[in-house]
């Protein structure tokens, strides 16, 4: 039997975003419930939002402590066997996305489910900046600040329930302290889809400045540390020669 899925969307203040990242999901063959968290947007974003309304499953709008907040609120709403989080200025690469997630999760017995991704100027949706794969991911990754990409991260609802969602005391880092924590601590099994899932626009609170940079990279570290990863500031650094060929490598 094909599991029940769920998309949780983080928006606030994404008006000029929000609308191909809808599109892609109501578009999508396979059913959804789609939930929306929207921080107390003061743009268009509720007028978009009221546009595509008939498929859009619960929204939330209210003040949040930020992103992570806001997706720990759309994941405790979540009735579905597999969550999966989409937020406003991304979008899924076609309409079959979905299905294929789903047939994964049938037939393999697995936990979670990572693909690929590409990175896309805003400006220009079909320029392609950086190709970002899950393909050469292990374990040991993780202590080099190493994860998969967390947009094409899809997990059983129940790993949420038993061991907890993302910590909002980190300010860019949860994702990865919430992956570490899954795939290394707990050991959950998952499977990589070797396919492009998601399209992501460049200019990630991660990447805006050096400062972010230096931030993130500090959460990355007390993340190996929380969870029992063996690391260093130095092997953390080196990840960024990686970044470097993924904005030369594409997908096949």
């Amino acid at each position: 039997m094909f599991p029940s899925i769920s998309i949780v969307t983080a928006v606030r203040n994404s008006a000029t975003t929000l609308k191909e990242c809808l599109i892609s999901i109501q578009s999508q063959t396979y059913p959804i419930e789609h939930i929306i968290i929207d921080g107390a947007s003061n743009d268009n974003t509720h007028n978009i939002i009221n546009c595509y309304r008939a498929g859009i499953s619960k929204i939330v709008s209210e003040p949040d402590q930020g992103i992570y907040d806001a997706m720990n609120k759309g994941i405790a709403l979540a009735t579905g066997d597999i969550v999966g989080i989409l937020n406003a200025d991304d979008y899924y690469i076609n309409e079959h996305v979905i299905a294929k997630i789903a047939e994964m999760f049938d037939v393999l017995s697995i936990d979670a489910l990572f693909a690929d991704l590409v990175f896309v100027r805003p400006g220009n949706l079909d320029k392609l900046v950086r190709y970002y794969s899950g393909a050469n991911f292990t374990l040991s990754k993780l202590a080099f600040g190493w994860m998969p990409p967390h947009p094409t991260f899809f997990v059983k609802r129940e790993c949420y329930e038993k061991y907890g969602l993302f910590k909002t005391d980190y300010r860019i880092a949860a994702d990865f302290e919430l992956l570490a924590r899954f795939l290394f601590k707990h050991r959950i099994l998952y499977h990589y889809l070797p396919e492009v899932i998601i399209k992501m626009r460049t200019g990630g609170t991660s990447t805006k400045s050096l400062r972010s940079n230096v931030i993130l990279n500090r959460e990355i570290l007390r993340a190996c540390a929380e969870n029992n990863i063996k690391t260093n500031i130095f092997k953390i650094y080196s990840k960024y020669f990686t970044k470097c060929i993924q904005l030369v490598s594409r997908p096949s």
